[in-house]
């Protein structure tokens, strides 16, 4: 008995070591995906399968991911990482992925993404990031993001998100950004503008519920009007060109006057939503302006009607008064007439 028990353990460990299957994880040969799902683990397996095309990591307790890796699976398609402890990721860690096509970090504790995270996935394209701390985005995270169609970045802790972000997705079609401390003010107007764009090609998104200002919490930003945005001022301090450096001078203050504690907050109150009494509505002007052209064009007609009945009135009267004065005129030559003249006609 003790024989057997040696002999199948030996045939379990020849199998591991031929398959390249991790002692906790479990592999699907036909699939080639490796499950090491809520295993405790604190760090990638060593001995993954180099064929692996789907990787589940979801529900363990990894808190680092160092650089490189993943270079021991290069054709990983599906990497969930869903649940765990990630707080911080290295610039390289994805590096070697070029098949990457799923990438799943949903439920960690990320604060933050470098612009460089993602330059070695050249075929993502759904990217979930949910869940996280995330508070700023980079304005660009490079050409990778031209393959990405599905984005989601719902459950953070965003104010803001740039447009020139999103215009690097040209090919997103699901786009998730609900349950964020959107800020509604004049930064997000672009936002606004680009949703707006997307919605009407067709693309698919969620709500952006505005946590702040006071004005509009609660208020879904799509349906805010352009209106009510208020342009947002130049910054103060220049740094691009020499044109902008002295937009930047002119707010300066000078050397001997200096600037006032509420300052900051006047510029900061500048770039709030404003909410009007009665806000224009650019529909009903141009409204206003038709009918109003409409009735002026009906008056004209009236007027030239009016015009055109009193000459045709005027020159009847002209032609009776004239008939009538001719009628009257004969008899009285008539009467003129002496018995010579008579007798000669």
């Amino acid at each position: 008995m003790k024989g057997e028990l040696l002999l199948l353990s030996s045939v379990i460990f020849l199998l591991r070591v031929v398959c390249g299957c991790p002692t906790r994880c479990r592999c699907h040969s036909p699939s080639r995906s490796v499950d090491c799902s809520r295993q405790g683990l604190a760090e990638i397996p060593p001995d993954l399968p180099p064929q692996t095309l789907t990787l589940h990591l979801q529900d363990n307790q990894i808190h680092q991911l160092p650089a490189f890796a993943f270079r021991s699976v290069p054709h990983l398609r599906t990497l969930n990482l869903y649940n765990n402890s990630l707080s911080d990721l290295a610039p390289g860690v994805f590096h070697g992925l070029q098949h990457l096509q799923v990438l799943n970090l949903t439920q960690n504790s990320l604060h933050s993404l470098e612009s460089r995270l993602f330059h070695s996935l050249p075929q993502l394209r759904e990217l979930d990031l949910s869940s996280n701390n995330i508070s700023h985005l980079p304005i660009s995270l490079g050409k990778p993001w031209e393959n990405l169609t599905v984005f989601a970045i719902q459950q953070n802790q965003l104010q803001q998100l740039d447009r020139e972000l999103l215009e690097s997705m040209p090919n997103v079609r699901l786009l998730f950004l609900k349950d964020n401390l959107w800020k509604c003010n004049c930064h997000l107007l672009s936002l606004k503008l680009w949703l707006e764009k997307f919605i009407y090609k067709g693309g698919i998104t969620d709500s952006v519920t505005c946590v702040s200002p006071d004005t509009w919490k609660g208020k879904d930003l799509l349906k805010i009007p352009h209106e009510l945005y208020q342009p947002c001022p130049f910054p103060s301090l220049g740094v691009g060109t020499w044109g902008v450096q002295q937009l930047g001078s002119a707010h300066r203050p000078g050397p001997g006057s200096p600037e006032s504690p509420s300052t900051g907050q006047r510029d900061h109150s500048e770039c709030e939503l404003k909410p009007k009494p009665r806000p224009v509505n650019l529909r009903h002007a141009v409204a206003t302006v038709v009918i109003t052209g409409v009735v002026c064009g009906i008056v004209c007609l009236m007027m030239l009607a009016a015009a055109i009945y009193g000459c045709t009135y005027a020159a009847v009267t002209a032609q009776y008064n004239g008939g009538r004065l001719a009628q009257t005129d004969e008899p009285v030559k008539m009467e003129g007439k002496g018995p010579h003249d008579l007798a000669q006609a």
